[in-house]
């Protein structure tokens, strides 16, 4: 049988974006990352819930009888081995803090308190701490207060995907509908980040009816697709640049629209963003953005400890942000450039032995799907996408 479509160019997109959170998060004195596009790149998490959307649509949506459970399984395995394994390690870090404090040696503020106290712990462990005003957000692995938005976002869809195929599409456009609509008029039931998860992921649902709709009745020239993506990508960056009101929901909307424009994978920019440095960064996307809050503290710490031992301003605080600082613009963005590569191979390492060995681990809990014949004789229905992963 034929394989599953993998949209290559989208997946480069999430590995690049997935860069950018990582620069984004990384605080150099006068390195290139500090130019205000990299500063305000904080919008571009909308693009990874609406792309989230499209796949699992394309993954899913179109099942006529979903296996709920299977569904499940596949969902917590791709998220929460990384997960719990980052979650492990920013509880490391605070009892390594927690000796050095016993010591009479302070790193930032006390441990295990504020974002790392003990009591936000369980709500990480359970995914709801992005969920409820109760709980700090940004707890432990920041990074992941997205994947606590997307798991449960998963739930529904994969309960909406019970219905026929016509009643579940038109629930995610009822929901896309109504969670932009509240955001529009500021009339949100959930906290921000909840509508903002609901709103994406479905309108990305929708975004992939639209594909399949327009892709059966439009035949792609490259120059006008090559003229629609570099369009696009003009607008991520004017987005990404401008203040303006409804900006989040707004840029969501455009999300929609770059998808559906790069699914078709018929322009120029889409040949570049095919060529193996960004999709080596597509594949490893989920791993990059779940590792590199623990490698910015794992830097940030060297540089705190070497500013007290040397006396020379090394961690600088600047607005209330530490800041790391070798003492020279060029040794600024070569530092830069090395922790990219690093976040890059510590990436590589998270998607090769926790990622994957935690996929292959869902798939053995599940066993066989129908349609396939255990022994060598079986025949897949195909190899699920290779962006289908949460990021």
């Amino acid at each position: 049988m034929g394989s599953v479509q993998r949209f290559t160019t989208l997946d480069s997109f999430r590995g690049v974006f997935a860069l950018l959170v990582v620069f984004h998060h990384l605080h150099v004195v006068g390195a290139f990352i500090e130019l205000p596009f990299f500063l305000k790149a904080e919008i571009l998490l909308n693009f990874f819930f609406v792309l989230s959307g499209f796949v699992l649509a394309h993954s899913y949506g179109l099942k006529p009888r979903l296996d709920f459970k299977r569904f499940v399984v596949s969902r917590l395995f791709r998220l929460y081995p990384l997960h719990v394994v980052m979650l492990l390690v920013f509880i490391l870090f605070e009892l390594v803090r927690w000796a050095a404090y016993e010591k009479g040696f302070t790193l930032n503020n006390v441990p295990f308190s504020g974002l790392f106290d003990p009591s936000e712990i369980l709500p990480n462990l359970l995914l709801l701490q992005a969920w409820t005003p109760l709980t700090e957000t940004m707890s432990f692995n920041y990074p992941s207060w997205s994947i606590s938005i997307e798991f449960y976002i998963y739930l529904l869809f994969g309960g909406l995907c019970l219905l026929s195929l016509r009643s579940r599409f038109l629930m995610f456009a009822c929901v896309a509908v109504v969670a932009f609509t509240m955001i529009f008029t500021e009339n949100e039931p959930l906290v921000w980040r909840a509508m903002l998860g609901l709103s994406c992921f479905f309108a990305g649902n929708i975004t992939y009816l639209a594909y399949l709709i327009v892709r059966d009745r439009f035949l792609p020239v490259r120059w006008l697709m090559t003229v629609l993506e570099a369009g696009l990508i003009y607008a991520t960056y004017w987005m990404v640049m401008n203040e303006f009101s409804d900006r989040s929901a707004i840029a969501s909307l455009m999300f929609c629209v770059l998808v559906l424009v790069f699914a078709f994978e018929a322009g120029l920019v889409s040949a570049f963003l095919k060529t193996a440095v960004f999709r080596l960064l597509g594949k490893l996307s989920y791993s990059i953005y779940m590792t590199h809050a623990a490698l910015v503290f794992c830097l940030s710490t060297v540089f705190i400890v070497a500013q007290k031992f040397t006396g020379r301003d090394l961690a600088p605080m600047v607005d209330g942000q530490r800041f790391m600082d070798t003492g020279s613009e060029l040794g600024n963005n070569a530092l830069v450039v090395a922790v990219t590569l690093v976040a890059i191979g510590l990436g590589a390492l998270a998607h090769h032995y926790i990622e994957l060995k935690g996929v292959e681990l869902g798939k053995w809990i599940t066993g066989p799907s129908k349609g396939k014949v255990s022994g060598n004789q079986g025949v897949s229905n195909g190899p699920e996408p290779q962006m289908d992963r949460a990021a």
